[in-house]
């Protein structure tokens, strides 16, 4: 009886830290795509650079920190108060799966970077908090997507949303920083064969997760 009860338990452990890793997993997938999808963001990460120094991109690169705050604890505070309603989760939940799957369209039919120069003066910081702020993919990423895996990842426990949060804005402003430097060292634009199978396969994944959140909104509905 011991053994059976310390075996359920050591399962149900084990099943946990399983769950706790797949959200670790899914918000560094989504900062990844995030961080190297051609954007207004990655945008000024590579002019910015290019025109004065990496310095300059990097400050552009960690402005998601600044302004994504309000974004998310908004977006998250009303999602939780919607959770009960499964109609609300049903809507959300397939705006959410059509908004993915445009994100993974714009990631496959990615061919190069393109970015113009116009500013002559670094202010970067204030440009990539301007950018971001009026950029509607923060609101619709959070809206639709974020505060469901968040909520989802908080009731598996609260180390759970902790690694989605983490891994999701360490892979976003790593990945940004990333490029900030490779563009410093090389001075051009990189549109390499390993960059676009890299955007390539994020995008089939992308495209994958798009149709689990169509599903689970119809299920919400009660369709299926």
């Amino acid at each position: 009886m011991y053994f059976r009860h310390r075996f359920k338990l050591e399962s149900k452990s084990m099943f946990e830290a399983l769950t706790t890793l797949k959200f670790f997993t899914v918000g560094a997938l989504f900062g990844l795509t995030a961080g190297i999808s051609p954007g207004p963001l990655l945008t000024l990460v590579i002019s910015e650079t290019l025109k004065h120094s990496k310095k300059e991109g990097i400050k552009i690169a960690i402005s998601p920190l600044i302004t994504d705050i309000p974004i998310v604890l908004i977006s998250f505070f009303v999602f939780s108060r919607l959770s009960q309603f499964n109609s609300i989760l049903g809507a959300i939940s397939i705006l959410g799966g059509i908004f993915i799957a445009y994100l993974a369209y714009e990631t496959l039919k990615t061919r190069e970077l393109n970015f113009h120069l116009t500013d002559t003066y670094a202010r970067s910081l204030k440009k990539g908090i301007i950018a971001n702020f009026l950029s509607p993919h923060p609101y619709l990423f959070w809206i639709t997507v974020g505060s469901p895996l968040a909520l989802k990842a908080f009731e598996t426990n609260l180390l759970a949303l902790i690694l989605f949060l983490l891994s999701f804005y360490v892979f976003l402003i790593g990945s940004k920083i990333g490029v900030a430097f490779l563009v410093s060292k090389s001075k051009v634009l990189l549109t390499n064969i390993i960059y676009l199978w890299t955007m390539r396969l994020l995008g089939i994944v992308l495209l994958l997760f798009s149709l689990l959140f169509i599903y689970e909104g119809v299920k919400y509905l009660g369709l299926v």
